[in-house]
């Protein structure tokens, strides 16, 4: 299969980085820039026939990638033509995204390389473990070998890959000088900054707050002499990161310290939960997307820091689907709640640390914020990029795959198809009883949608399942190509549209979830009115909009 290039990414993601400790303190935000004028990449309209689709190796040729594909099945009629949706979602190249994505395999050949090689006795195969990055440049395959580049493109080193012995010793040479990256926890304990040096400390964290060594945030920072840890508080799914319903305060076992609920009676640390801190430190694995609520706790927590007057202090995580790639709206500030606090993108390409610094200017926050930055992070990297040890940040997202598909599966929880909790592969693939699903795999897979091909499966669900408990659904599984060309949350969009289309007596939109997840009330009046196409594309200058107005918070490059 065929690997394209990603150029380097440009433009906002070229600033320089800052140190590892950014103190931010209260100040006026920004003045808000204007958005450049934005050319669409948007059809029309969607079409609710396939008679002018491509096939074959025209499809192919237009979207970019290998022809060799399964043919389709029957498409029903209610499926969008192959060019609007394509158009629709774009590629790497659409102004969602920082990077692009070049229409033809360029001359110098992308290589997928190793860290560490075992040698697979029955098939002679060799298998990576690792990270590390690497371009080759196939004009240079003579008689040394393999050239590297000079600036080389990225690709992941991991799977199974079977290169000739120069190639790895190419990438031996590499990967030895691959840098190291470090969780802004493990900056901290190294250097602790001066405000918090004898003073009490609380901290807000879960399972996800842990080093390299997967030696827990809580742990290190009892470790630190220079301050003394006195209270914990929990998110959503409280400390360990297995609860699915509201949490209670409670001790902590292990610490004997008190645990202070933020996903109980209350969202935000009341002024007797923060009786005695002087301090406040943020550490949770964030997912980059709005609707995670996460990110509120870290919003709320940074007011109520703010009106006790006591600092607080983020340590920063990667974004683990890269922040180069933007998708989705604005939200509304008639639609905050829990799961979408702040006018925001829905898929922002920020880190926590960054979205602290935006939150705290463009929200007026006041807050006394200090950012401790990840070493060694760049905007492109994806999570099995960095070598940090993947946890689950919360019950549901269990492997990188899942986190990659959530921007846009997660809207399936506004309707009555599941989005997979209950199952093995939650986020991952959606269901119903009643869902046609061989002809809602057919139809979106007619549509070669970037980066992204979709299985007709069966799976059952648990017994506690929020969905259609103890039951066998008929689903659709999501299988990535090319997770940089991938657009989940348009994805999502149009094959919740598909379903609807195709089910309108069995449909049904899960009350006004989906006006808080998207931000708005008008994607659902979009899907209902037939104009889903012409607000993707008004959400195309939303991300310019946005990615203007995050620039001066963005710590990476």
């Amino acid at each position: 299969m065929s690997t394209y290039a990603i150029r380097r990414p440009s433009g906002d993601q070229r600033n320089s980085p800052s140190s590892p400790v950014t103190s931010v303190s209260r100040s006026a935000p920004p003045e808000p820039s204007s958005a450049t004028r934005h050319t669409s990449r948007f059809p029309d309209r969607f079409e609710a026939n396939a008679s002018q689709r491509p096939s074959g190796d025209q499809a192919g040729a237009l979207a970019g990638v290998s022809t060799r594909r399964a043919a389709p099945g029957p498409v029903p009629p209610t499926a969008y033509t192959y060019t609007d949706v394509r158009h629709s979602l774009g590629s790497a190249s659409m102004s969602g995204s920082d990077t692009s994505t070049a229409a033809q395999r360029p001359s110098g050949e992308t290589a997928t390389l190793p860290t560490r090689l075992t040698e697979n006795a029955s098939s002679g195969v060799q298998r990576a473990t690792g990270t590390c990055t690497l371009g080759a440049s196939r004009r240079a395959k003579k008689a040394a070998g393999m050239r590297l580049q000079s600036r080389p493109q990225r690709v992941a080193c991991h799977g199974i890959v079977n290169r000739s012995s120069a190639l790895l010793v190419a990438a031996t040479f590499a990967c030895a000088s691959a840098p190291v990256v470090r969780p802004g926890v493990e900056v901290f304990v190294e250097h602790p900054p001066a405000l918090v040096r004898s003073k009490r400390v609380g901290l807000i964290t879960n399972q996800s707050g842990i080093d390299r060594q997967r030696r827990s945030t809580i742990d290190l920072l009892r470790g630190v002499p220079d301050l003394t840890l006195i209270a914990l508080y929990s998110p959503e799914h409280g400390i360990r990161g297995v609860a699915e319903t509201r949490v209670a305060s409670t001790v902590d076992e292990k610490t004997g310290l008190p645990v202070h609920s933020l996903y109980g009676d209350t969202n935000k640390p009341t002024a007797q939960m923060l009786e005695g801190i002087d301090v406040l430190v943020y550490d949770i694995q964030d997912l980059g997307v709005r609707q995670y609520t996460f990110e509120s706790t870290l919003a709320l927590a940074m007011q109520a820091a703010a009106e006790k007057g006591i600092p607080i202090v983020v340590l920063d995580r990667p974004n683990p689907v890269t922040g180069t790639i933007l998708e989705g709206n604005i939200l509304e500030p008639a639609y905050q709640s829990f799961v979408g606090i702040y006018p925001v993108l829905s898929r922002h390409g920020m880190t926590v640390g960054e979205l602290a610094k935006m939150y705290n200017a463009e929200q007026r926050i006041g807050a006394d914020l200090t950012v401790v930055s990840v070493e060694g992070w760049r905007r492109d990297m994806w999570w099995d990029e960095t070598g940090l040890p993947w946890v689950n940040p919360s019950p549901n997202i269990r492997r990188l795959e899942a986190a990659i598909d959530y921007p846009g599966t997660v809207f399936f929880e506004a309707t009555n198809v599941s989005e997979g909790r209950g199952t093995d592969l939650p986020f991952e693939q959606i269901g119903a009883p009643w869902l046609r699903n061989t002809e809602v795999v057919a139809a979106m897979n007619a549509m070669n949608l970037p980066g992204i091909r979709f299985e007709a499966v069966e799976f059952p669900t648990t017994a506690t399942a929020r969905k259609y408990p103890g039951q066998v659904l008929k689903g659709v599984r999501f299988t990535l190509t090319d997770r940089a060309s991938y657009r989940p949350l348009a994805t999502s969009l149009v094959m919740i549209d598909l379903i609807r289309r195709l089910h309108p007596d069995q449909f049904q939109w899960a009350g006004a979830t989906l006006e808080r997840h998207g931000g708005s009330a008008r994607l659902r009046q979009a899907i209902e009115a037939g104009t889903l196409a012409e607000l993707l594309r008004e959400w195309e200058r939303d991300q310019a909009t946005f990615r203007k107005q995050r620039a001066p918070y963005l710590i990476y490059r």
